[in-house]
């Protein structure tokens, strides 16, 4: 399978994806299983895109979540940073950082 095929299924699965979303979700389903060629079957590539969606929609809940934590946490006074506060940012750099495996394929992406 090539990028044009799947690109081609891609936009079958999802008919109203833009050209950079059908780009990104190639990425992302290429980056999902271990050979490629395996998208060729439409059972697999249907059971791929099930599980990259949802590995998807928990990273972009998780990504929300974050931004809105860390926007209150740039409005506090970093110099009376609580606990709390850092373990915001340590969790903030986690899903960024899973977020970032996602899309470079690292098999070991675990969402929280």
């Amino acid at each position: 399978m090539n990028c044009t095929t799947l690109a081609e299924h891609v936009k079958r699965l999802q008919p109203d994806a833009t050209t950079r979303d059908v780009a990104r979700l190639c990425l992302l389903l290429s980056n999902a299983v271990e050979e490629v060629e395996d998208l060729d079957d439409p059972t697999y590539l249907e059971e791929s895109w099930n599980e990259i969606g949802l590995r998807l929609q928990a990273a972009t809940d998780q990504h929300a979540a974050m931004t809105e934590e860390l926007e209150a946490l740039a409005r506090s006074d970093p110099r009376r940073f609580t606990p709390d506060q850092i373990w915001i940012l340590i969790r903030a750099i986690k899903v960024q950082s899973q977020v970032l495996r996602l899309y470079v394929g690292d098999p070991a992406c675990d969402m929280v």
